[in-house]
């Protein structure tokens, strides 16, 4: 028994050596690629800022460019000098082209004709202008467009006199996309990700959307906002530094990055980028180690099994004569060995049910744990769409309070209990919203009756009317002259109609002249409310604009429940909700059908 301790001692040792090697193996095949990856980035940004930096320095030898600088005032001269810079970023491929005066105002433009112009604007505390004017030579700079909101690289140059003093400065953005799309992840079995970092180790060009403006340095405080990425969080990347693996450099590191949940380790390079004090951070997964790994675990294993199989085949042709006198022990050996697997093939198939009842319970745990998952998931849901919902209300009693403070300012105090009755009436309506939904929640509500559809209507146009995102939309309410008495409740159909007005006004935003239609006609025995817009339209299927959370507005405009719930609504009532483009092609058509009734209950 000795030898196979040994062998066993031998094949671990083996196993580890592998193991220990592949790691080094692994590790230095990925810092390799990333070094590459990292070298042609930084030849790639080395490029465009040779491609870019000396264009501002002719443009400011132009003969115009001074001449409109000493004579500002001239409309004509202007003129010329704007349309100048607009061939000027044709020919070079770039976004923005202007010219400031020795005070950073600026005064033409190749965006002079655009409602967002620079003409007009002062640029002297951007760090381009400052260090063109201190240093009288090419300026670099990064950052978000004040005006734009676009991330862009700034080159500017001081525009000279003949004697040589500053008159002005002329800039040229170029935007930055093009250094993002050219990035290429290697094709092998990792994935490599690049975020290029500012002197406070903030990205602002990356290869994961969600790694843009993050901090990628470790520490305990996040660096202030500043003129240079205005409105930003920059927050704190989730990530813990594991140390340098073997065989890699100093300048590689491996770091596990969190990201929704997940865990992920990448091996991370950074390398000055040249010209700027920016730094590329190179991160590449490593489960490419693994592999290699494997490999040299299989290699060794191999190996260690040839060896050992010589080893033995040695061993036994040695003993061989001998063995043969001891047949009778050996086969005796050989039966009380069988006879021992046998009794640990029992008891292995023993274990073996064991942990398949063991498994069969937890089986049984988790189908339990799924299912009140799925209760919490529905109570989510539910949770989200009440919140949208009461949106709307409390946007329209938050109008209803800044109207009345102006009224009290003007001492109408009959304007002012109006509007306090008008809120009072709203918080009604949102606690009887909050006790539907919690019908709804349990699927059973109360009974409908008879109800006036002209009355939801002007109640829901009250709330749609004192929100300010409905000031210049003309809406046309096509109120019939007598009763309309449909099947429903009062409460429920409102909160319908106040959703597909909303969203009718939110489909006219931009539009020269907002209109929305609002009419009641009678069709086979049912009221059909139609809320026309003439909007962008919907989508080719119509359909799936009911699903929940599917919607083609911004986070802060909804969540994508108010048609799917405003269709069950519907839908509980008796009646059908449906949204489709106009015939005319001049915006969207949502109709709500309701079963007719003769008179009131």
């Amino acid at each position: 028994m000795t030898y196979r301790f040994w062998a066993a001692l031998l094949f671990l040792a083996t196993m580890a050596c592998c193991w220990l090697l592949g790691s080094w193996a692994g590790y230095r095949t990925l810092e390799k690629e990333s070094l590459e990856e990292a070298f042609r980035y930084s030849q790639l940004v080395a490029n465009e800022l040779n491609r870019y930096r000396p264009i501002p320095e002719l443009m400011a030898e132009h003969p115009l460019m001074e001449s409109v600088l000493r004579k500002p005032s001239d409309e004509l001269l202007v003129l010329q000098a704007n349309e100048e810079m607009k061939k000027m970023a044709q020919i070079v491929g770039s976004s923005d082209v202007y010219l400031m005066d020795s005070t950073g105002f600026t005064i033409a433009a190749n965006n002079y004709q655009r409602d967002d112009s620079f003409i007009g604007r002062i640029f002297d505390f951007r760090p381009y202008f400052q260090d063109a004017m201190r240093t009288g030579d090419t300026a670099i700079y990064f950052a978000l467009g004040t005006t734009s909101d676009i991330r862009g690289l700034y080159f500017s140059h001081p525009v000279k006199s003949d004697r040589g003093r500053i008159l002005g400065v002329i800039a040229v953005k170029v935007q930055v996309n093009d250094l993002e799309s050219q990035w290429q992840r290697p094709v092998a079995l990792n994935h490599a990700e690049m975020v290029v970092l500012d002197d406070e180790g903030i990205s602002f060009l990356a290869s994961r959307d969600e790694w843009l403006y993050r901090d990628f340095e470790p520490r305990t405080v996040s660096p202030k906002p500043n003129l240079r990425y205005p409105e930003r969080a920059l927050t704190p990347i989730d990530f813990v530094r594991l140390g340098r693996p073997l065989g890699v450099s100093d300048r590689s590191m491996l770091m596990r990055v969190e990201e929704h949940g997940i865990d992920q380790e990448y091996l991370s390079i950074r390398m000055p980028l040249p010209q700027l004090d920016w730094t590329l951070q190179v991160m590449i997964e490593t489960q490419q180690v693994v592999w290699i790994r494997l490999q040299f675990l299989i290699a060794g294993f191999v190996i260690f099994l040839g060896c050992f199989l010589t080893w033995l085949y040695l061993r036994e042709r040695y003993k061989r004569e001998a063995e043969l006198a001891q047949r009778g022990v050996v086969l005796e050996r050989r039966v009380a060995e069988r006879t021992a697997d046998l009794e640990s093939s029992n008891r292995k198939l023993l274990e073996e049910i064991r942990h398949r009842e063991e498994a069969q319970t937890e089986l049984k745990e988790t189908q339990q744990e799924l299912i009140q998952a799925a209760k919490l998931a529905v109570l989510g849901q539910m949770s989200a769409g009440l919140n949208h919902e009461m949106n709307q209300p409390l946007t329209a009693i938050q109008a209803y309070a800044r109207n009345s403070r102006r009224f009290l300012e003007r001492g109408e105090s009959a304007m002012v209990d109006a509007n306090l009755l008008e809120i009072g009436h709203l918080c009604d309506k949102m606690a009887e919203l909050t006790r539907q939904f919690k019908v709804f929640a349990r699927k059973s509500e109360g009974p409908p009756s008879s109800v006036d559809l002209r009355q939801p209507v002007d109640a829901a146009l009250k709330i749609i009317t004192a929100q300010e995102s409905s000031e210049g939309v003309a809406i046309d309410w096509q109120r019939p002259d007598n009763p309309v008495m449909c099947h429903g409740d009062m409460i429920r159909i409102e909160q319908v109609l106040v959703n597909l007005i909303a969203n009718a006004i939110q489909a006219v935003e931009g539009r020269d002249d907002p209109q929305i239609l609002i009419d009641i006609r009678e069709q086979d025995g049912w009221w059909q409310c139609r809320i026309r817009d003439n909007g962008p339209g919907l989508p080719a299927n119509s359909e799936q604009v009911f699903e929940p959370f599917f919607t083609t507005k911004s986070m802060k405009q909804g969540l994508g429940l108010g048609l799917s719930i405003s269709r069950q609504i519907v839908d509980a009532l008796g009646g059908r909700l449906t949204g489709h483009n106009r015939s005319d092609d001049a915006g969207a058509e949502f109709i709500v059908t309701l079963s007719k009734r003769e008179t009131a209950e």
